[in-house]
């Protein structure tokens, strides 16, 4: 009987051998990974710090060429120089999101590790979560993650490059005018009529980012109305034909769902309105064998889907998009040929829908 005892007891301790190696590697991993993870936030930060620099420069530079006008002894800067800025910063603008998206995912994997190690430590089965809670799988987490972080950037990007650089020319036009308004008097009113005009499109652009930005409108307007809301907006802002068919019932789509529908809508009105040129844009819902499905559809110009699509996330529109798709489990794509138009087309399956 001792023998036998003494058999157990050498089996037992042997697992708990085991199980404390594993706890303790996983202990070594998650200290090693959190190390690694706050030297990228170090080199990550001074990254930031040299972009932000790097954007003043750019900012001082394009504010001096503005500021100089003939005869006043100010040189017109340099064009090389502004131009390499430019690159510069767009460059950095585009590594610095994928760079915070890569410290997210550290961030993640630190966080998975820990609890993965208290689990082990604890036995604790809370840290297994609700089984009768839906399921969050990690990379389903982490598109998450890179679909915000690719609509932060998207949105500062354009901020940057449209009415806060437009606010910059703005002011010192309005500087030029006070100069020559005893002087030049003819040209003061040419210069305002440029500024007014100016400071209306960037007005324009403006109400488009807040529109881009309302969630809300989807509880006091429903989806239905929220979409035709964005129209009506595009109408104004474009003077295109926008046609709406909206046969689909909202209520059939997840609180998920229709805010993708809203945002890949607002997104795709958007570049019409930028880059298509359009004169008929139409915007259709409908149930199909595809389940529920969203298009919008311009006569534009067009664009090669291959070659935007190999620029990846510079092409942040399509990127945000196309993450916010997958985040609901939609199949979305884009087809369109110089001079042929562009189809947006979101398709969200059967199974995802409400019935």
């Amino acid at each position: 009987m001792s023998a036998e005892i003494g058999a157990e007891n050498a089996g037992t301790g042997r697992f708990d051998s085991v199980y404390a190696e594993a706890k303790s590697a996983l202990g070594y991993a998650a200290n090693t990974l959190r190390a690694l993870t706050e030297q990228y936030r170090e080199a990550y930060h001074a990254d930031l710090s040299s972009w932000h620099a790097e954007q003043d420069e750019l900012d001082s530079a394009e504010s001096g060429a503005l500021a100089a006008t003939p005869g006043d002894g100010a040189g017109p800067g340099d064009p090389a120089r502004s131009h390499e800025l430019r690159r510069t910063v767009a460059l950095g603008a585009s590594e610095l999101g994928e760079r915070t998206t890569e410290l997210s995912r550290l961030e993640l994997a630190v966080r998975g590790l820990e609890r993965t190690w208290l689990f082990l430590e604890r036995g604790d089965a809370s840290l297994q979560g609700d089984p009768s809670a839906p399921d969050l799988p990690d990379d389903l987490r982490m598109r998450l993650v890179e679909a915000r972080e690719a609509e932060r950037v998207r949105l500062a990007q354009e901020v940057h490059d449209g009415p806060a650089q437009a606010l910059v020319n703005a002011i010192f036009q309005a500087d030029y005018i006070e100069r020559v308004l005893d002087t030049d008097p003819g040209s003061v009113r040419t210069e305002l009529r440029f500024l007014r005009e100016r400071l209306r499109r960037q007005l324009d652009d403006v109400r488009a980012f807040i529109s881009q930005l309302r969630p809300p409108l989807l509880a006091e307007l429903g989806l239905n109305g929220s979409i035709e809301d964005g129209v009506a907006t595009m109408r104004a802002l474009t003077g295109a034909t926008i046609e709406t068919d909206l046969a689909a019932p909202a209520e059939r789509l997840s609180d998920e769902g229709q805010v993708v529908v809203l945002r890949v809508v607002q997104e795709a009105l958007q570049n019409v309105r930028r880059h298509a040129e359009a004169r008929l844009v139409r915007v259709s819902t409908r149930l199909d064998d595809d389940g529920w499905t969203l298009e919008v559809a311009d006569d534009g110009h067009g664009f090669d889907v291959d070659a935007v699509n190999a620029r990846g996330r510079r092409s942040f529109g399509l990127q945000f998009m196309r993450d916010r798709a997958e985040l609901i489990g939609a199949r979305f794509e884009v087809r369109s040929s110089p001079p042929e138009g562009t189809l947006v087309r979101l398709a969200i399956p059967v199974g995802t829908v409400r019935r």
